[in-house]
């Protein structure tokens, strides 16, 4: 296999996983990002900061490192561009089509319930706050509040009266990435559970479905996320149609982390689609499965055969998370604690500062087939509460 040079967009602790899982398999890495040291460029060959909204910016990098393949870890990125990269012959991943689509709230959600007929919550955007006023009158309270563009989380809100609009009209436009100024307003659906389904769509195979993830969010961020989720057989068949659906319209390969709401009583609802490993699939670095979503990625990406992909263990995933801002360098306290119990291990990104909530590594319990989940869940997180991030 000839080694590929791979332009990463975006280098934060999923695409330092990636950059780790490529590396092993012989490939070159050009990691980006808007700043120096981000977490993958820690383990890349070469790196390139710019900010990736500037589309002469990243075709100039392009320019200049000549890539085979181009990877979006983040959502920020002047991704029309890279359709001029796909007809220049640069594979994009999963494609340019698909990038363009799910770096928007808007482009993804209209596919999935307009276009696809995919069970959603009832959404509205607004331009402005008064549109805002009158989607929520349509909508009804609670209802929930999002950026158009965002990550991990950020200006996310679930708003119960009408009292709290203004406030989470204004998060909303502070946490939003890109230079896109527009929010979804979306029903709130009361669900019994929420899951990833890890999606794999193959250059030259059939598409491929990880065993379901639990997860658990904060105002939209994850904050913990484990395997296997119970899954009833018929809302997992409903789950992997609709993601075979999405995926398929969306076109490409690679993984794509697909997010469900989980009602007894209404069914499977689609809710959001990354088109890149996704942050509660961290909890596959325990092992869980015989490839993690990097490794799975990895391949993908590469063109690699996946045969299958089979649970191996029980796992938990929980995040350490800053509690200030700080440039100054992190120091971890309590990590020997931390990973002094059998069956556990640990994850610090190498992000550089800080900031309130800022997810800064992770803890990873696992155990056999079998084992109960819930226990593994409060071992990791109470493990994960052992760890301080001091500036």
């Amino acid at each position: 296999m000839k080694p590929k040079k791979i332009l990463l967009l975006g280098s934060g602790e999923l695409g330092k996983e990636f950059t780790i899982a490529v590396k092993r398999l012989g490939q070159y890495v050009i990691a980006c990002d808007r700043y120096p040291q981000a977490p993958a460029m820690q383990v890349a060959d070469e790196c390139e900061v710019f900010n990736m909204l500037d589309g002469d910016a990243l075709m100039a990098a392009v320019r200049k490192h000549c890539p085979d393949i181009i990877v979006p870890e983040i959502e920020a990125i002047r991704t029309e561009k890279l359709y001029e990269c796909e007809k220049a012959g640069i594979q994009v991943v999963p494609s340019a089509h698909a990038v363009n689509f799910t770096m928007n709230r808007k482009s993804i959600r209209d596919l999935a319930a307009k276009e696809l007929g995919l069970k959603t919550a009832r959404y509205f955007y607004a331009n402005t706050y008064e549109e805002l006023e009158e989607a929520s009158r349509k909508i009804g309270f609670p209802c929930v509040i999002k950026p158009l563009m965002s990550s991990s989380g950020k200006g996310q809100s679930v708003v119960k009266q009408a009292d709290d609009l203004k406030a989470a009209w204004d998060y909303a436009c502070s946490g939003s990435r890109g230079d896109i100024q527009e929010v979804i307003i979306e029903e709130f659906i009361h669900f019994d559970s929420e899951i990833t389904l890890l999606t794999v769509t193959q250059q030259n195979g059939p598409t491929l479905f990880c065993p379901p993830i639990g997860h658990v969010q904060k105002n939209g961020d994850y904050q913990e996320s484990f395997q296997p989720a119970v899954v009833s057989p018929e809302h997992l068949a409903e789950a992997q149609r609709i993601a075979d659906k999405v995926t398929k319209a969306l076109t490409g390969a690679g993984i794509w982390g697909v997010e469900f709401f989980l009602s007894n009583k209404d069914g499977v609802y689609f809710s959001e689609l990354s088109p890149r490993p996704h942050d509660t699939g961290m909890v596959t670095l325990a092992n869980t499965q015989n490839l993690s979503e990097f490794e799975l990625h990895a391949r993908a990406v590469l063109g690699l055969p996946i045969p299958a992909i089979t649970l191996e263990k029980a796992g938990a995933s929980a995040v350490i998370l800053a509690s200030k801002a700080s440039t100054a360098d992190p120091i971890y306290e309590g990590v020997e604690d931390a990973i002094s119990l059998p069956a556990t291990d640990i994850r610090i990104f190498g992000k550089l500062a800080t900031r309130v909530h800022r997810r800064m590594g992770v803890v990873l319990t696992y155990g056999p087939l079998g084992t109960n989940v819930d226990e593994l869940r409060d071992k990791c997180k109470a493990q994960a509460a052992k760890v301080k991030v001091i500036n």
